[in-house]
């Protein structure tokens, strides 16, 4: 099935996620990042913070529900098991801070073939419970042709 193009626009119901203080700490661990304001809370609110401040990167754990709700859409026709992860990016309002409840909605940001390969990009757009932008992020999405 090939990817169908007519769902770019396409909105998906929002998702929650709550920030946790050990969620970060976990996050920057993982990816080795030793920057007091993801560890400390004292460092944090030293630089202005209310609470600890998760690395960029965070954002991909704040957005992954939504975006396995594009993915996992059968009307959109993406072939997951050729995927590869082709792009990813970032565009920040204010980092994300611990305490906080995001809303992630999802929507498919552009969707074409190239060379036989679907070329899909999913735009998510986190919120605070104000409704004040956090973070859009993009991700691009290579589900390679088939062989032959």
């Amino acid at each position: 099935m090939a990817l169908n193009i007519e769902l770019v626009g396409k909105q998906y119901p929002p998702q929650t996620y709550e920030v946790g203080r050990e969620k970060i700490r976990e996050f920057a661990a993982a990816v080795g990042d030793e920057n007091p304001a993801y560890h400390d809370v004292g460092a944090a609110e030293a630089l202005g913070h209310g609470d600890l401040v998760a690395p960029p990167t965070f954002a991909v754990v704040v957005t992954r529900g939504s975006q396995l709700a594009v993915i996992d859409d059968p009307e959109l026709g993406l072939e997951f098991s050729r995927v590869v992860h082709g792009n990813q990016k970032f565009q920040f309002t204010r980092p994300i801070v611990a305490g906080e409840v995001l809303q992630t909605t999802a929507s498919v940001h552009s969707a074409r073939t190239m060379a036989g390969n679907d070329i899909l990009t999913i735009r998510s757009d986190v919120a605070d419970q104000a409704g004040a932008p956090v973070v859009s992020v993009f991700a691009t999405l290579v589900a390679r042709a088939v062989e032959g």
